[in-house]
């Protein structure tokens, strides 16, 4: 094991969020594409410890699921009664073999999402460096009240002491570093010392910060390692604060992004995943939200006011005011504006899906064309085929869902529809106003409907004395004068 990879990451995530004031465990709120542990896990994972482990307690069945959801290989101790942070820990090495850990623990909170990876591998490389007991994270905020500030020695540059903010003293509020609440520790330090936490507070529990008097006084060196931005240490405590950091986080991705070679045209109003992902040259219009495993390829251009949802776009393809999810669009297609794609939608190169259209399991070859006021669920089309405005592919009887196959090189009328399972050969062209309710054979023309009937003066008996009547009679006249 390296000098920096830690032995062992402890989370700690046993906290009810009561201020969150909702149903949902706080850890389990997400932000551009992950839970608040979801990201602290990434970030952790980035030390590659020996062992991941999140303490759990308040609703930890649904917070277990999540977990083994996401990250499998993630370990969980659980907190039954929330007793304090030092508790927590204390539950964690438990669930590692109840002994001292031979390494580095760090420990983090389940609620910092902004934290990085580089951040706690600086942490981790200033703790071997220093040869400290334990390592505090800390940060220079603008603003420290209510936060405990780290007090240092004016020679050496260790901590001497975490001040509360109702405790300090004038000068002592006066500074502006302050414990985060994340740490690494000396694991064997750690096991002792937690051992002689004592719960004789105002809340009757046991804190972590504790730990460090501890080995201060046994004469072991406690060190801290500054973030870079002090904006990652925050913690979620309530909707606002979830808001402020999902902002934050964004801003983090677009920035990343645009110095890829993205442009961002707005990225006030752009709202993208961590999990999105782009080539060159890719241009987001205004108003646009990237979510899930969604790829822009190279240079697409996407928007404004769309979203799309674990959507792959090629290269050159253009996606304008639509929502999208689970589709793939083929290299320089266009789709919208405002188009639906649904799961299974799949838009073959230079092809083109078109204002008001909706599709739904769709394979549709490259240089299709569906480009007006269409539903196209449960199909398959070939190559260069053109679709009529206002056509439905019928795909529901009642039910059970039918299959729909239109050939290549086809042209099919305005107003069609297509009474699955139904399938139109290649070259095969369809009337308008057809209901194609039989296999149509390549090369055919299927004509599919009532044959036309006039009945001449049906206005003037049945709508006598109305406009239309009045109309039709003027224009009777105009005939006869003519005439």
């Amino acid at each position: 094991m390296s000098a920096i990879r830690p032995a062992a990451v402890v989370v700690l995530a046993a906290g009810e969020g009561t201020r969150m004031k909702s149903a949902t465990p706080k850890v389990l709120h997400e932000l551009c594409g992950r839970s608040l542990v979801g990201h602290v896990l990434a970030a952790a994972r980035e030390l590659q410890p020996e062992s991941l482990v999140v303490v759990v307690g308040h609703a930890r069945e649904q917070v277990t699921a999540h977990l083994t959801e996401i990250d499998p290989g993630v370990r969980t101790a659980v907190q039954a009664e929330q007793n304090g942070t030092g508790h927590a820990v204390r539950m964690a090495l438990e669930e590692l073999g109840g002994g001292a850990i031979d390494g580095t623990v760090v420990v983090v909170c389940g609620d910092t999402p902004l934290l990085t990876g580089e951040t706690l591998t600086s942490l981790a490389a200033t703790h071997s460096a220093d040869g400290n007991a334990v390592t505090v994270l800390t940060a220079e905020v603008p603003d420290a009240t209510g936060y405990g500030r780290i007090v240092r020695d004016g020679a050496s540059g260790a901590v001497t002491a975490i001040v509360e903010h109702k405790d300090a003293t004038e000068s002592q509020r006066a500074i502006r570093e302050i414990n985060s609440g994340v740490f690494a520790f000396d694991g064997q330090l750690l096991a002792d010392a937690l051992g002689k936490v004592r719960t004789d507070n105002s809340q009757g529990e046991e804190y972590l910060t504790d730990v460090l008097g501890i080995l201060r006084e046994a004469g072991h060196r406690v060190g801290a390692s500054v973030a870079a931005d002090h904006r990652e240490i925050a913690g979620i405590n309530n909707r606002v604060q979830l808001a402020e950091a999902r902002r934050i986080l964004n801003d983090r991705l677009l920035h990343r992004a645009m110095l890829a070679g993205v442009t961002v045209i707005d990225p006030a109003t752009t709202w993208v995943d961590v999990t999105v992902t782009f080539e060159q040259d890719v241009v987001v219009q205004p108003g646009t939200q990237l979510q899930g495993a969604t790829h822009l390829g190279e240079g697409s251009d996407v928007g404004p006011n769309s979203r799309l949802k674990d959507t792959r776009v090629g290269a050159g393809a253009r996606v304008d005011n639509t929502v999208s999810d689970g589709a793939v669009v083929g290299a320089q297609a266009s789709v919208g504006p405002y188009a639906y794609l649904r799961p299974g939608t799949r838009l073959g190169a230079k092809g083109k899906i078109g204002t008001y259209v909706e599709t739904k399991n769709a394979s549709i070859g490259e240089g299709t064309k569906i480009p007006h006021l269409s539903y196209v669920g449960d199909a398959t089309i070939g190559e260069y085929t053109n679709i009529g405005a206002a056509s439905v592919f019928v795909n529901y009887d009642g039910q059970d869902k039918h299959h729909t196959t239109v050939g290549s090189h086809c042209r099919t009328g305005s107003d069609n529809m297509f009474v699955a399972p139904v399938t139109v050969g290649d070259g095969a062209y369809t009337a308008a106003g057809s209901v194609i309710t039989k296999d149509v054979p390549p090369g055919s023309l299927a004509v599919a409907r009532g044959q036309q009937r006039n009945i001449e003066g049906w206005v003037a008996r049945k709508r006598p004395g109305s406009a239309a009547a009045k109309a039709a009679e003027a224009a009777s006249r105009q005939v006869e004068s003519e005439d």
